[in-house]
């Protein structure tokens, strides 16, 4: 099994490709790129369906004869504003031009010619708070499955505030068993504020057959391709990430650890 914790390559460029084969598994793709003004990422789409999410920073971006313009707003990821986001379908191509310092996320899976290349944020994206006390964290939801953006791919962001947990309590989404539980696999691209800090997150099955605990830096990927996955962020840490998920159903149904479960009735029950 290919290690679950990835590590930029570098500062600059694409510094990221998580690629189904890399992965070892059969829909996710990520790529990140690290741009400075002027310089320019392009690919083409293949056979994948491809959500590009300016994380920060602003670019301006086409795909196949459509160009969108300067995208972008959000200097800095923890400036919690909603992410200019653009779709790609498959059987086309994308370039981005960075006009400022840019990260640019390239979230990826089959893409089936279901929907035309367009802007699909930060139109149709709020900031909305999940969770209660130590379990509090606020979510961006690019492309999760109320939105019909996308053929495979659901897309979000999460802020988790210092001391707390997210992802949490543990669940896990990784059996086809609809409408109980969609095989989903999914990566995690983590941000910490102050960038020196650190965060953690497990990836176990219930079995214990996959039980690894990771210390999570400034632009680590994790992979998760079964199991149950939360994260932690230390005291004085905010952490952010951005989450890619996708299957052969493109809708998100989870169980939470039998052992955990109770803390969400309780919850939910206040």
């Amino acid at each position: 099994m290919p290690d679950l914790l990835v590590k930029p390559a570098g500062s600059a460029g694409k510094v990221h490709d998580v690629t189904p084969r890399t992965a070892g598994w059969s829909y996710v793709g990520f790529g990140l790129y690290r741009l400075k003004p002027g310089e320019t990422a392009q690919e083409e789409t293949e056979d994948t369906e491809v959500i590009l999410v300016l994380v920060e920073g602003k670019a301006e971006i086409g795909a196949g004869d459509k160009d969108f313009g300067e995208l972008g707003e959000r200097m800095d990821v923890f400036e919690r504003l909603p992410p200019h986001a653009v779709y790609i379908p498959n059987g086309s191509h994308w370039r981005a031009t960075a006009t400022t310092e840019c990260t640019l996320a390239v979230c990826a899976a089959p893409g089936k010619g279901g929907h035309d290349a367009q802007v699909i944020g930060p139109a149709g994206i709020s900031l909305v708070e999940r969770g209660k006390g130590a379990n509090t964290r606020f979510i961006n939801n690019i492309a999760m499955e109320d939105r019909d953006v996308a053929d495979s791919l659901l897309v979000t962001e999460v802020y988790t505030p210092q001391g707390n947990w997210s992802s949490y309590p543990p669940h896990r989404h990784d059996e086809d068993d609809f409408p109980d539980m969609t095989y989903l696999e999914e990566t995690y691209y983590h941000r910490l504020n102050p960038a020196q800090g650190f965060g953690f997150q497990r990836v176990f099955t219930d079995d214990g057959d996959l039980d690894e605990t990771m210390a999570v830096e400034n632009h680590d990927v994790v992979l998760v391709p079964r199991g149950h996955h939360p994260c932690g962020a230390p005291y004085g840490y905010e952490m952010y990430y951005l989450n890619v998920m996708a299957g052969p159903r493109r809708a998100w149904r989870f169980k939470n650890h039998p052992d955990h479960d109770w803390i969400f009735q309780r919850d939910r029950e206040r």
